[in-house]
């Protein structure tokens, strides 16, 4: 692995890790999107791989405008949070149990996501690339929407669901 000397050269990793969380992430939503019992869930799932799907575009853009390289490195945080996100469905019987634990994986997804999104603005800015910037914080807005809806459906559906059964 090459090593990080400068705030570019992080910039790049960083961002290198994130392509990589995104696209584990594509393949991940899908499963997601089955193993929901409640269909608002799902499609909700569903929604978001379309979103994540853009992002990765915009990780694209953002390349080209930096005129970067990306590191082919595989993101192990997201891979952890993917596999527990896995025992759950594993585990847990298809329903409201269920259902809750995967607002809550998701949730844990999107805390990352969030993290690493403001990262690469906050360095991105030190480095001046304002272009990427914009179109980072772009993504960084909607993955607090993502968890913000989430933390909704958790309150109003999935866990008062996942109380009665």
């Amino acid at each position: 692995m090459a090593a990080r000397k400068t705030l570019e050269d992080l910039f790049i990793h960083d961002l290198s890790d994130i392509y990589s969380a995104e696209k584990q992430l594509t393949r991940a939503l899908a499963k997601l999107s089955r193993a929901a019992a409640n269909t608002e869930l799902s499609k909700a799932f569903e929604t978001h791989l379309h979103e994540t799907e853009g992002q990765i575009e915009r990780i694209d853009k953002v390349v080209e405008i930096c005129g970067v390289r990306l590191k082919r490195i595989k993101c192990v945080a997201m891979e952890g949070l993917i596999e527990e996100g896995q025992e759950l469905v594993d585990e847990i019987e298809k329903g409201p149990v269920l259902d809750a634990g995967l607002i809550g994986a998701a949730q844990k997804v999107e805390h990352y996501e969030i993290s690493a999104y403001g990262t690469l603005c906050a360095l991105g800015k030190q480095l001046g690339r304002e272009d990427a910037v914009k179109l980072l914080h772009e993504t960084l807005e909607e993955e607090k929407a993502t968890d913000q809806k989430l933390s909704q459906f958790a309150e109003q559906i999935g866990n008062p669901q996942a109380k009665k059964a």
